[in-house]
């Protein structure tokens, strides 16, 4: 077993036992802050919930679904992907947790990746670049990374440019297309002045790439919409929605209604398939714990029709909706107002797409053509539900049905 104190940037949480095999937290000792103790996780008498802070852990790994990363702990020798947080020491780049080991002094300042240098091994493994295999050989490698703590099963890795923390992106199978979901997406919320992450492409061996900067500083942190929810325990006869809704308030976090209307509303137009309960949530002060609001929306590359042969573009009848309702016709009647939103200046954003995938190898002009065609149509029918939304026979469907139970799938940030 190795001990180690779960830390909040210099404050002491617990104390820890990892067992070196699994990368599982095998026990819990003295707890020296409960108000550091992560979000959401059950404390009772002064003892943490076990089995709530393994998952917690567990859920700072790469998921075991990463393309490659099988082939990569094989050559590392190591497991799980859990054993891989205990070599970044669990730092990352959306929170401020991390794991001392109790034989040495260490100080946040000295090792957080906000403010120093880290190893771009691991990304340059996971992107084929290497061979970890060859750079192990070679005695070559660190393990001191953000790249161990990044979610999602697409590929990713988080690279410094000019000073910023920067997180690359690519796409999935034969098209590829998520890189491009991503950048239209937020070309959608800047249109619709909506707080949003900015992706940009890049191309790296004639694949795309999307590229965004940090949103998290050394003095914030992002927590999930699911640990959020964890925070009380939900009734039976409420909706995730407002069970959602009613912890962020109780919290007090400000606007939470507002935020959840631009989501949907997002989400919509783009037909994403996976805002799912952890790629959105709020933002907390670290020195004083209190939030700032809802995270600036991310992660919207699972859209428009992804993954989707291009004769079923635009077709809804199959659309995966999430997180509050199965559908997205059912999610966008929670939407409490469309007072704020001038549809008028999604103009012509269907071009900025075939601008967008113009040199694409991947994405050719009958499915730019599909994709162009389904998003004004996507335009048109929010236009339609807001023209209908004065008419309360439309909202009478209600809220405690078709709920969403928790899928706890990662897409990454």
């Amino acid at each position: 077993m190795s001990k180690y104190i779960l830390m909040h940037k210099d404050n002491p949480v617990a104390a820890l036992e990892i067992d070196e095999a699994s990368g599982v937290i095998s026990a819990i000792g003295e707890v020296y802050a409960e108000e550091h103790i992560p979000l959401g996780i059950t404390v009772k008498r002064g003892r943490i919930e076990r089995s709530e802070l393994n998952d917690w852990w567990k859920g700072r790994a790469i998921p075991a679904s990463r393309s490659g990363i099988k082939t990569v702990l094989e050559d590392l020798q190591i497991a799980t992907t859990q054993r891989l947080l205990e070599k970044c020491l669990g730092l990352s780049l959306s929170d401020q947790y991390w794991i001392c080991p109790q034989s040495r002094n260490l100080k946040w300042s000295e090792i957080n990746f906000f403010e120093n240098n880290f190893s771009d091994d691991m990304g340059n493994i996971l992107f084929g670049k290497v061979s970890s295999g060859e750079m192990i050989l070679n005695d070559e490698i660190s393990l001191m990374s953000p790249d161990n703590t990044s979610d999602g099963w697409l590929k990713k890795k988080w690279k410094i440019i000019n000073g910023k923390r920067c997180l690359i992106k690519g796409g999935s199978g034969a098209i590829q297309q998520e890189p491009y979901n991503e950048v239209i997406a937020s070309k959608i919320m800047e249109r619709l002045d909506i707080p949003h992450v900015k992706y940009s492409l890049i191309m790296e061996e004639e694949y795309p790439y999307s590229i965004c900067e940090d949103f998290i500083t050394p003095q914030t942190e992002l927590i999930s919409a699911w640990y959020v929810m964890q925070t009380e325990k939900k009734p039976n006869h409420i909706s995730v929605y407002q069970h959602y809704v009613n912890c962020c308030e109780k919290l007090g976090i400000p606007k939470i209604k507002e935020s959840l209307d631009q989501m949907m509303v997002v989400d919509y137009l783009i037909a994403n398939e996976d805002r799912h309960q952890n790629n959105f949530g709020v933002i907390r002060d670290v020195k004083k714990l209190n939030f700032i609001g809802s995270a600036p929306l991310f992660d919207s590359g699972t859209s428009l029709w992804f993954d989707k042969p291009t004769p079923m573009i635009g077709r809804t009848a199959k659309l995966q909706c999430k997180p509050f309702k199965n559908t997205h016709e059912e999610q966008i009647k929670l939407v409490s107002s469309f007072e704020w939103l001038d549809i008028s200046k999604l103009n012509g954003i269907e071009e900025e797409f075939r601008e967008l995938v113009r040199a694409s190898i991947f994405i050719d002009n009958i499915r730019c053509d599909a994709i162009c065609k389904a998003m004004k149509e996507r335009v048109n029918s929010l236009k339609k539900v807001i023209d209908n939304s004065g008419n309360k026979e439309y909202y009478s469907v209600a809220d405690v049905k078709g709920d969403v139970k928790k899928d706890i799938s990662y897409s990454g940030k």
